[in-house]
């Protein structure tokens, strides 16, 4: 079996227009949620994770951007920012997996609204336009999957794409996660089930948390097989070593710690690792009230030692399936830096897990990042210090 690395990434998020900025951020605890503006919603929410600045005309032309969805937009951006960090010049045996769990609901939205429907309309705001609209901009003729479960989607093509390196299936995979939800129908949606702050303000795992503020953005990540990336002498980040996928087969918003765990351990398990070799869990840390306990059940049902657990969405916002490729991503650079990022707004913890309050310099060998979505799906992706 063929091993994975992880050698690019790209993204776009409310913290930052690329990787970097967004990784300062994170380092900084800088958040980038900010007022709702421009969209009239019936209910408390006033706060959202919106993008800042960002130039789709940068990576695509003016036909394209007026037919595609912004899903689109960025999940182009953050792919082809991925294949430069790599430093790619051509993708030959190669492939393209996105997740999105809302896919075009803006543009849907829009069109709803007016007169006459537009000849792009479907394929615009189809899933799967993410992922082969990228591999038609990077220039990928091979494998081409679109992913949508939910809030692990992203996660779950980032482990995907692992396991076709693994089996021989392509050299070269991008994948990640993309979604443009911030409109009236996803936020009285999500507030409607309860999960959106009204608050505006995300406080993961604390005693005075009331839920996620919605956001928008793209992260893609480029993996290859490890002897490939020697041989053309790539910068290494981490090594991707395990994935883990379960269903909760319960409830379709009721989460469940065990199955959670399953997941952890699968991931542990396939990357040859004991839960004691395990340093760092990125966590998917909401801040709902039930999602949030069943995780932090979850993490001690895995765990036979006090682990540090993070977690981004508090500066980010929830981005769905964006936020599983971006904390992969950060779980990546964690591991690369020896820095953990701080959970922003985190002052009460609700449970006795070793939460990680303000910026952390510790080695790091192994992690993971985990990811849970509606319809009881858990994602785990297991990492490895680079050798």
């Amino acid at each position: 079996m063929r091993r994975v690395v992880i050698t690019g990434i790209g993204a776009v998020t409310p913290a930052g227009n690329t990787f970097a900025e967004s990784w300062e951020s994170l380092k900084a605890g800088k958040s980038g949620i900010g007022p709702l503006e421009g969209i009239e919603v019936r209910g408390p929410w006033r706060t959202a994770g919106l993008l800042k600045g960002f130039d789709a005309g940068a990576y695509l032309g003016p036909k394209e951007m007026k037919r595609l969805d912004p899903f689109v937009h960025y999940s182009v951006a953050s792919a082809l920012m991925a294949v430069e960090d790599a430093g790619l010049k051509e993708i030959k045996k190669g492939g393209v997996v996105i997740g999105s769990g809302r896919g075009g609901i803006t543009t849907i939205e829009r069109s709803l609204n007016s007169r006459r429907a537009s000849a792009y309309l479907m394929p615009a705001t189809t899933i799967s336009m993410a992922s082969s609209y990228a591999a038609k901009k990077a220039g990928v003729k091979g494998h081409c999957l679109g992913i949508s479960n939910s809030c692990a989607s992203g996660a779950n093509a980032v482990g995907e794409a692992a396991r076709m390196i693994k089996h021989g299936v392509a050299d070269v995979m991008l994948a990640g996660g993309a979604e443009a939800p911030v409109c009236r129908l996803s936020i009285e949606g999500y507030g409607a089930a309860g999960a959106l702050s009204k608050s505006g303000v995300m406080r993961p795992f604390d005693r005075k948390r009331d839920g996620f503020v919605l956001a928008e953005g793209a992260c893609v990540l480029v993996l290859e097989d490890y002897a490939f990336a020697l041989r053309r002498g790539a910068r290494i980040y981490a090594e991707l070593s395990g994935y883990g996928n379960t269903a909760d087969a319960l409830h379709e918003t009721r989460p469940d710690s065990r199955t959670q765990a399953e997941a952890i351990m699968a991931a542990v398990e396939e990357a040859g690792l004991g839960k004691e070799e395990v340093d760092y869990i990125n966590a998917h840390a909401t801040g709902t009230q039930a999602g949030d306990r069943s995780e932090a059940e979850a993490i001690k049902l895995f765990a036979e030692k006090r682990i540090p657990v993070g977690g981004q969405k508090s500066v980010t916002g929830h981005m769905l399936a964006a936020s599983g490729a971006f904390e992969a991503a950060s779980t990546v650079m964690s591991i690369h830096t020896g820095i953990i990022p701080a959970i922003a707004n985190l002052t009460e913890p609700d449970f006795d897990l070793d939460f990680v309050t303000s910026l952390r310099a510790c080695e790091i060998s192994a992690a993971v990042s985990v990811s849970f979505g509606f319809g009881g799906v858990n994602a785990a992706l297991a990492f490895k210090k680079a050798s």
